[in-house]
């Protein structure tokens, strides 16, 4: 069946155009070259060509220049700088991982923005995580400029466009043959004396002195030729890159998990679920083994952090074509086809049993007859009974837990376009792209194998310890898990503990579009006061989106010890066909304080085949009052409708971070009364225990009753041009962005919190306590306590600030020095759980449940490069990211201080044909802001790697060699 459905599209595709093409690009006007004396071109935002590229939306772009000046190898690395990006996945995640790189506008999830590659979407690039574009797709080498156009754009690209669009322009028409090298490395110097100190203090090494690692090749090559007497161009690009593994022992900010200590400072935590085993009743005992005996744990914990990538390895490979071929001014038949390759790995600490056994036999023939006596006979148990006994033990011979990552992405575009006549062209394309999955998990253990292999007895024929289960014939290949002695652990346990578990997938997605592009200048539709007439676009689209994912039984039951719960399968589809329009109207032109004035509208009709429908429209105003000023507005009303993964996610218990229960320990938090609404009975309340590591079960999955999420966009903004200030320019534009119907979850930790505090019923409904003790986190079965946060519609998402984009060019006699400020000042950030909820405001704020990563008020990149008289261009770079205060109730607040790096860059043209570069990120080796108990998936190694520059110095060195 998938391989008609394949042929199907394929077929497709076959009929909208012909053999090999060219980029769509920022233009659409490759056959009107021929004629018009001045290109007509498009830029992000919309699909009408003009001459003029000034549009009523703010669009920002990174040259090619720019993205070889920040020497990053990773796309997502150079969008994460620019101050209207907020991180999201990319290669310092590791625990919680998709293995794809993504990019999130506005801090309003990357789900809300729309990745164009020459304007037209890629396929979801994962099936894990995030379901949005991977970035990983992207060439750099292959990279003329990015538009990033922040706000909605649904009416032109559809759904998904709330956060806004950033769109990759490819290069085009490529002649000859180029050649890229890139060498780089981190090196840090590990000088944090209060750092190694708490670390040493707890017993655990601490590096010290400089580290050089996380080495990294790139290898490209591009070539290009003109064919047919110039008609036609076939560009062709392969680029390899190798990345290799940072753990986190090698910097000594996260050489151990860092707590708070209660007193304000800081001390190594990190869980009890400890390599010599922790064993308690949670009430009367809680032990450690030393040798064969039983001692008091005495508070020992478990640093998790050396073993856990602070970047994760990576090998990726690509290759594409590009081409185009004009047969006519009216037909011209271009393609792209690329294919991206991409394996990493993710590795954290080793597996265990995280206390899933809650008993074990007094007569288990591996405890000792101090141990006996110690869980057992001073209790008046004998060996016949069992006693209620929560293991805790670290699997640390088996090694740490590896998730092993790899998409392979086929996308392929065939096209027409071309020009009906001298006021209309018109373009036909289809886009298909597909990305397989593969996930291997590593050196995780059984929770079904862990309770056999504890279950041992005296075998009566032989006086040997065996598992119960080799004797009643359920589990013939059960070995004996020896965690009672120092040693005791064997290989053949591991062997028959260790659990590997596999999952594939597959994304499809499928767009046909086709529009017409209309200048009616000639045909009179032009307004007395104007010279320029109306611009029209019409178009119809549609778009199929498919996954499908298949984990094997040991994911689907959820035995995997390590996983925290359930991963289950997904096989979902939907289908969606747009009408949609777009039109410019010049109201005034060469007029008194109207240079020029123009409308902008669009609007899009979309019918989704889960019984949606949507209208998105757009309202836009630019005024040039004269050379010197012009002033643009727009309202954007946009939508985005649930994707696959949120509609079809089977639910399923799993894991998430708090940092106590309110309502677990002799102490809770919270009063009785509060802690009642959550479930808590009067005898359990004071009796609770509290996760030792930090990790609750929530489950988590996805609802077909979600309906699209709706959002308004308003933008203002100036663009000064002084012609009394030769060479300067400066823009101010303001936005407002809100989302109402929010597709998201409510944390877990917040349902706790709005039901216990705000006394909200339809909370309280979501919270499920174990009926023994009222637990949230003991076992993952369905007698398990936990707190649903499923997808629905939640309340609001808010955001609105102001974009500065300021450049100089100093012309002087030792050459051109151009500066550059892109800067947004961030005055809200707020989030609404439900309809009439107090809302969140995140704006220079952080936290660890419901802002996440730090958000300051104000991030700027100001960048200075001298083109010197010598073949030279000199780059410095100064990044600047504010401050962030902890959003929380409690008293013991971290502030994330501002940060500022600097970067320099020297490009030299050594010969005609080669380039020499050597640049150095992060001059100074800044050290990342340290955060206590960081969340998993943001946060890494006591701090937000995706959003400082957590591994110090960045060395670099390439060479572009050009035929």
């Amino acid at each position: 069946m998938r391989n008609r459905k394949f042929l199907s599209n394929s077929i497709s595709l076959a009929l909208v155009g012909g053999a090999v093409v060219t980029s769509l690009g920022a233009s659409f006007a490759s056959a009107e070259e021929a004629v018009d004396s001045v290109e007509r071109i498009q830029v992000t935002g919309s699909r009408i060509q003009r001459t003029n590229v000034v549009t009523s939306s703010p669009v920002m772009t990174l040259s090619a220049a720019d993205i070889k000046a920040s020497g990053v190898t990773r796309i997502e690395d150079l969008l994460n700088d620019m101050p209207q990006v907020f991180a999201a996945q990319n290669s310092t995640v590791s625990n919680g991982s998709s293995g794809t790189a993504t990019v999130d506008l506005r801090g309003l999830g990357s789900q809300r923005t729309l990745v164009l590659v020459n304007g037209r979407r890629l396929p979801a690039g994962s099936i894990l995580g995030s379901t949005t574009a991977d970035l990983n797709t992207i060439p750099a080498n292959m990279v003329e400029r990015v538009e990033v156009l922040t706000g909605g754009s649904s009416a032109t690209y559809g759904s998904d466009a709330i956060g806004g669009v950033v769109n990759f322009i490819l290069k085009k028409d490529f002649e000859g043959f180029q050649f890229d090298y890139q060498y780089s490395l981190y090196q840090h110097d590990n000088s944090d004396k209060g750092v190694q100190d708490i670390t040493t203090a707890s017993g655990f090494d601490a590096p010290n002195g400089n580290v050089t690692d996380g080495n990294a090749n790139d290898f490209s090559i591009m070539i290009g030729t003109n064919f047919s007497g110039d008609k036609g161009n076939i560009t062709a690009y392969a680029t390899v890159r190798d990345i290799d593994a940072v753990v986190q022992s090698d910097r000594d900010y996260s050489a151990c998990a860092l707590t708070d200590d209660g007193a304000g400072g800081m001390e190594c935590g990190g869980s009890s679920t400890i390599p010599t085993g922790r064993f308690t009743d949670f009430a009367d005992f809680d032990y450690t083994v030393s040798g064969n005996q039983f001692i008091p744990r005495d508070g020992l914990l478990y640093n998790y952090g050396p073993t856990n990538y602070f970047q994760r390895p990576d090998n990726r490979r690509t290759f594409g074509v590009i081409g185009n071929y004009s047969l006519n001014d009216n037909v011209e038949i271009y393609t792209e086809l690329s294919m991206m390759d991409d394996r990493t790995v993710a590795q954290i600490a080793p597996s265990g049993n995280f206390f899933t056994t809650s008993t074990l036999g007094c007569g288990n023939p591996l405890l000792s007859d101090q141990q006996f006596d110690a869980i057992c006979g001073q209790y008046g148990l004998t060996k016949d009974d069992t006693r209620e006994l929560y293991i805790g033990r670290r699997n640390i011979e088996g090694g740490p837990r590896q998730d092993d990552l790899r998409h392979t992405m086929y996308r392929g575009v065939l096209g027409i376009r071309g020009e009906i006549n001298d006021d209309w062209t018109y373009d036909v394309y289809g886009n298909y792209g597909t990305t397989a999955y593969i996930q291997t998990y590593r050196n995780d253990m059984s929770n079904a194998r862990i309770a056999r292999s504890l279950d041992v007895v005296t075998d009566p024929d032989t006086g040997s310890a065996v598992c119960q289960s080799v004797l009643d014939g359920s589990d013939a290949s059960c070995v004996p898990w020896n965690i009672f002695e120092a040693g005791g652990v064997t290989q053949e346990a591991l062997d028959y503990l260790i659990l590997p578990l596999y999952a594939r997938g597959d994304t499809e997605s499928l767009q046909l579009n086709g529009f017409v592009s209309g200048d009616l200048t000639d045909n009179g539709w032009v307004l007395p006061t104007a010279t320029t007439g109306l611009g029209v676009v019409f178009g119809i689209e549609h778009r199929e989106e498919s996954m499908t994912f298949e984990p094997d039984s040991g994911f689907q039951s959820g035995d995997g010890a390590g996983q925290g719960g359930a991963t289950t399968g997904l096989d979902g589809s939907y289908t969606v066909n747009d009408l949609y329009a777009e039109l410019e109207l010049p109201l005034l032109e060469d007029k008194f304080l109207a240079q020029d004035l123009v409308l902008e509208a669009a609007y899009r009709y979309s019918d989704y085949s889960t019984d949606n429908t949507t209208d998105t429209y757009k309202v836009g105003v630019n005024w040039a009052l004269n050379d010197n000023v012009r002033i643009r507005t727009s309202l954007q009303h946009a939508v985005r409708a649930p994707n696959i993964g949120e509609l079809y996610a089977s639910q399923s218990l799993q894991l998430f971070n708090w940092d106590v229960d309110p309502c677990s320990t002799s102490s809770p938090q919270y009063s009785f009364e509060e802690c009642a609404r959550t479930g808590v009975t009067n005898g359990q309340y004071g009796n609770i225990p509290d996760s030792p590591a930090g990790q609750y079960n929530e489950l988590g999955g996805g609802s077909q009753e979600l309906t699209p999420e709706k959002s308004d966009t308003i933008s203002v903004g100036v663009v000064l041009t002084p012609t009394f200030i030769e060479n300067f320019s400066v823009t101010f534009d303001f936005y407002d962005i809100t989302i109402d119907d929010a597709i998201d979850t409510i944390s877990s930790a917040e349902v706790v919190r709005l039901c216990a505090k705000d006394i909200n019923p339809s909370m309280c409904n979501l919270i499920h306590r174990s009926s023994s003790n009222g637990d949230l986190w003991v076992g993952s079965n369905a007698n398990s306590g936990y707190v649903e946060a499923t997808n629905i519609n939640t309340g609001s998402f808010s955001t609105r600030g102001l974009d500065i984009d300021s450049a100089y060019n100093l012309e002087t006699s030792l050459g051109d020095i151009h500066f550059n400020l892109v800067a947004t000042y961030l005055e809200s950030l707020e989030y609404e759980a439900y309809a009439g909820a107090a809302p969140y405001d995140c704006a220079g704020q952080w936290n660890r449940d419901t802002c996440g990563q730090p958000a300051p008020k104000w991030r700027h990149i100001f960048t200075t490069t001298w083109n010197t008289p010598w073949d030279l261009d000199l780059t410095a770079r100064w990044r600047y990211f504010g401050s962030a205060d902890e959003l929380s109730e409690a008293d013991d607040l971290t502030t994330l201080d501002a940060v500022n790096y600097f970067d320099v860059v020297g490009n030299w043209q050594v010969l005609g044909n080669t380039k020499l570069q050597f640049g150095v990120n992060n001059l100074f080796d800044k050290a990342p802001q340290i955060v206590t108990d960081a969340p998993s998936g943001e946060g890494n190694g006591n701090t937000f790697p995706g959003v400082y520059d957590a591994l110090g110095r960045y060395v670099y060195a390439g060479v572009t060699v050009t035929f």
